[in-house]
């Protein structure tokens, strides 16, 4: 992913802008390093916003192909409708928003000072928008006796397994999703493979708590199809658990195992006292940028 986006939410210096390349001569011009700015936020809540809008369509449609083929699909593939969703999407849009289509994991961001609260708001609102457009769409789609069968996509909880069980669940498998975020695109020691790692890590979440929960982690999955469908029950487990998962994630990794500095930003084998290092001083310097990662626009709240 790019982080090239990240540099103009963070830099508190105006840019310059050269209006006399004949003389050599640059001056600051802070309003349009502001129409830059607000250019970028709209798009990165735009694309937010389509990112969420096809996230919901095509995994709660595998849902409802599911139904309508009377369980051909199976839980494998609506693993894995979600999950190449999800690793696509995030590969399409994560240079332009960071790619969080998850108000769980834009709300652990908000708590990791890594997205400025405003802008916050905005994905959160793009996402939950997003999730209602594709429920709907869905809706007009399929045939009403589909739809009403599979209550549009919209989780349950099994049976034999109650709320507290539910939300843990929940919040663990959250927990697993969002650990995969922070190792695959904010930490820079790990090798980047677009979203793939983090849509793979969305499969097995499914599969291993389909059967369970749902296998949801993402509130405005379980919010869209809920609104269209009117069918609230349980919802609040779909909100705290993967709020409660994602957060505790984020504190996990940004106090334990984000590198703060850029001798620990070093692979081990080259975190030593000598003074020497076989990577050039440059490259060290161009690696460290945990901070300020690509998934995330970070700045001060």
């Amino acid at each position: 992913m790019d982080n090239h986006i990240m540099n103009d939410y963070v830099n508190e210096e105006p840019e310059e802008v050269d209006i006399d390349a004949a003389m050599g001569q640059r001056v600051t011009d802070p309003s349009a390093r502001g129409r830059n700015i607000e250019r970028k936020g709209i798009s990165a809540v735009v694309a937010e916003l389509i990112g969420s809008f096809l996230f919901v369509f095509v995994g709660v449609g595998s849902v409802m192909a599911n139904t309508w083929m009377q369980g051909a699909v199976g839980l494998p593939g609506i693993a894995v409708a979600h999950g190449l969703a999800l690793a696509v999407l995030i590969t399409i849009f994560g240079a332009t928003s960071g790619g969080h289509f998850n108000p769980a994991v834009t709300i652990a961001f908000l708590v990791a000072r890594r997205i400025k609260s405003g802008l916050g708001f905005c994905y959160i609102v793009a996402h939950l928008l997003g999730a209602v457009f594709a429920a709907l769409l869905l809706r007009v789609v399929f045939p009403a006796f589909v739809w009403k069968a599979a209550q549009l996509g919209t989780p349950a909880l099994s049976n034999s397994v109650s709320i507290g069980a539910g939300i843990a669940v929940e919040a663990l498998l959250t927990f697993f999703l969002l650990l995969a975020i922070y190792g695959t695109a904010i930490d820079t020691r790990a090798p980047k493979f677009g979203g793939f790692s983090i849509g793979l890590t969305m499969t097995a979440c499914i599969l291993g708590g389909g059967v369970l929960t749902g296998g949801i982690m993402n509130p405005a999955r379980a919010f869209g199809p809920a609104l269209m469908s009117g069918i609230w029950t349980n919802q609040f487990v779909y909100w705290i658990g993967p709020i409660v998962g994602a957060v505790l994630a984020a504190c996990v990794y940004e106090s334990l195992i984000l590198p703060r500095s850029q001798h620990e930003a070093l692979p081990l084998e080259q975190s030593t006292d000598s003074e020497e290092s076989v990577v050039p001083q440059q490259v060290q310097e161009r690696n460290f940028e945990a901070d300020h990662s690509p998934f995330s626009l970070t700045g001060d709240q």
